[in-house]
Order: structure tokens, then sequence, then C-alpha cells
């Protein structure tokens, strides 16, 4: 769990990074149906820094969604609290619940295999920690399993 959360949090520095240095608008996105950002912050620059203040804001949900979901999974799930692996389980997958389905509607291209690959090996990881730890907390002793 906590490989795949740390996945996510290198996904969201590169989102970061690439929302102030790039030619392109995100990871995987360089034109908008062959516009690039030159172009359309030659007619718009106000659109252009929303753009960016968007892109600046999903990566700090991005980060901040894989550093509770580590901090769940290092503290709360290793130690047995089935709470903590609950909420670990919640925040990543109600995160890509909602952003992941507006890529499969056809708005504009994109190279997935850059765009989405890191977050579905990430994701694909942190799902294989989740059935780990889950057959560890199967295994638990009922008193390790009722820790407050």
């Amino acid at each position: 769990m906590v490989l795949g959360a740390l996945i996510f949090f290198a996904y969201a520095v590169v989102f970061l990074f690439r929302a102030f240095g790039s030619s392109g608008f995100e990871i995987g996105v360089e034109t908008l149906n062959g516009v690039t950002t030159q172009q359309l912050n030659a007619i718009n620059p106000a659109i252009m820094a929303y753009i960016t203040h968007l892109h600046v804001a999903t990566a700090g949900f991005i980060a901040a969604t894989a550093v509770a979901a580590a901090g769940l999974a290092w503290y709360g799930v290793r130690e047995g609290y089935g709470w903590a692996w609950i909420t670990a389980v919640i925040s990543p997958v109600l995160g890509l619940a909602v952003a992941l389905p507006m890529h499969w509607m056809g708005h504009f291209t994109y190279d997935w295999v850059s765009h989405l690959g890191p977050i579905y090996v990430g994701t694909i990881i942190y799902v294989v920690g989740v059935a780990l730890a889950l057959i560890g907390l199967s295994q638990a002793t009922p008193a390790a399993q009722v820790r407050p």
C-alpha cells in the first residue's frame, strides 16, 4: 500500500512541476485540439492562469491523498487497525472514482500511457497491498482486531 501511495505522490510532484515548467497542459496532454499552451496564452492569459491553478490544486490533492494513504497504511494498518485499512482504501478510491471517468469521455486527446499509466501502475500495486493487508488483518488475533 505504501509503495502504491509513493507512486501517487511521485505523480503529483511531476504534475506540479509540469504545471509551471512545461510546454504542454499536463502529463500526456501536449495540445487541446491542436492548440498549444502558448497559443492559448496569447489568446487569453487568464485561461492559462486558471488551468495552471487547477493543475496545481490537483497536484496538491493527489499528493495529500498519497500522504494520507501512506500514513494510514504505515502507522495504522501495520498496527492492525481495521479503521485505518478502511480509510486508506476509501480515500484513493474516492479520488480515482471522481477523476478517471472524465478521461474516457473523448473531450480531448491525450497519451494514455504517460497520462494515466503511472496512476494505473500505482493503483495496481496499491490494490495488491490492500489485499495483502486485508489477509494480514483477517489473520490477526481477536485482541489485535479490536484496538481502539
